[in-house]
C-alpha cells in the first residue's frame, strides 16, 4: 500500500497486496516484484524469507523486525531527524514572531513576508517530495521558511484575535500526535488498504473543496462559500484535524515498514519531512478553529 504522502509513496515505504520490500517494483494486478538492482529485494516475493526473526514475528501476529544492520534506518534516526526539522521550524517561528510586529502600522508588511515564506516553503516541499534522494539541506530550508510563515500567522491570531491561541494550537497538535501514536501502537488503528483508500479519497475531496472555496473568495470576495469561516469553518476544521490524525497513522505505518524491511538510514530524513508536513497541517487546522471561535464572540 502506498502512502498518501508523495514523500513516502515514491520511496520504498510501500506495501502492495500484502507484501513489502524496500524499493520493490509493483506489478499491475500483482504483488511487489524485486528489481535486480535492489540489494534489499526479496527474490521470492516473500518479505519475510530472509528475515531470521520472521517466523516468530508471524506467529505472534507482530510485524517483522529487521535485524540490526549498519547503515539501515532505525527509530532513533527518525526521532533525531524529526527533532532537527521541527527544531529549525520552531526557532524560525519564534524569531519571526519576535522580529515581525503585527501592529496596525506593520501588519501588512509582516503578513506579506509570511505569505512569501509560505510560497517558498511550498515550492521547496514539492521539489523535495519528487526528488529520489533526501536532501537534508533542502528539508531544513523548507522547515525554516515554513517556520517564518507559522510565526507570522500565529502572532496575528494570538495578538489580534485570541490571546493564547498559538499555545492552545500547539497543545492540541501534541495531544493528537500522542493519541494517534498510542492508538497505533495499541493496535486500535489498523492501517490496511481499505483505510488507505478511505483517507486518500477523503483528503482529495477535502482539498478540492477548500480550493473551490478559495477561488470563490479570491474572485467573489468575502469568505467564498463559507467553508473556512463561521460554523461551517469549525466543522471543516474538525474534519481537517481528523484527516491529519489519519495521515499520522499512515506515516507511522510507513516508518514502521521502512525500519522493518531495512530502508537505508538516509530515508529517515524523508520520514522526518513527512511527519513535519502532517504536524503543520494539524496545527494550522487547530489555529483556524480557535480563530473562528474567538472571532464570533
Amino acid at each position: 500500500m502506498r502512502s498518501r504522502n508523495p514523500v513516502f509513496s515514491r520511496r520504498g515505504f510501500s506495501r502492495d497486496n500484502g507484501y513489502a520490500g524496500f524499493n520493490t517494483a509493483p506489478q499491475a494486478g500483482g504483488p511487489a516484484v524485486a528489481t535486480q538492482a535492489n540489494p534489499y529485494a526479496q527474490p521470492t516475493g516473500n518479505p519475510y524469507a530472509q528475515n531470521p526473526y520472521a517466523q516468530q514475528d508471524l506467529q505472534h501476529g507482530a510485524p517483522p523486525q529487521a535485524p540490526a544492520v549498519t547503515g539501515r534506518m532505525t527509530i532513533d534516526d527518525v526521532i533525531m531527524r524529526t527533532a532537527s526539522t521541527l527544531g529549525v521550524l520552531i526557532v524560525t517561528a519564534a524569531l519571526s514572531w519576535a522580529l515581525l510586529p503585527v501592529d496596525d502600522a506593520n501588519i501588512s508588511r509582516s503578513y506579506g513576508i509570511g505569505i512569501g515564506a509560505a510560497l517558498v516553503g511550498m515550492v521547496l516541499a514539492l521539489v523535495q517530495s519528487f526528488k529520489r534522494k533526501a536532501s537534508p539541506a533542502l528539508i531544513l530550508t523548507y522547515a525554516a521558511f515554513e517556520g517564518v510563515f507559522l510565526g507570522v500567522i500565529s502572532s496575528i491570531v494570538d495578538n489580534r484575535i485570541a490571546d493564547g491561541a498559538a499555545m492552545q494550537a500547539v497543545l492540541g497538535t501534541m495531544a493528537v500526535f500522542a493519541g494517534v501514536l498510542v492508538a497505533y501502537k495499541a493496535g486500535w488503528i489498523r492501517v490496511n488498504r481499505r483505510f488507505y483508500g478511505f483517507v486518500l479519497a477523503a483528503a482529495l475531496g477535502f482539498i478540492l473543496l477548500m480550493a473551490v472555496n478559495l477561488l470563490f473568495a479570491v474572485f467573489g470576495g468575502g469568505d467564498g462559500l463559507g467553508f473556512r469561516s463561521g460554523p461551517l469553518g469549525v466543522i471543516f476544521g474538525v474534519v481537517g484535524i481528523i484527516l491529519g490524525a489519519c495521515f499520522l497513522a499512515l506515516d507511522f505505518k510507513q516508518v514502521e515498514d521502512g525500519i522493518a524491511y531495512g530502508a537505508p538510514r538516509e530515508e529517515a530524513w524523508f520520514a522526518a519531512f513527512g511527519l513535519t508536513l502532517t504536524l503543520v497541517w494539524i496545527y494550522m487546522e487547530f489555529l483556524r478553529i480557535i480563530s473562528i471561535l474567538n472571532s464570533n464572540d
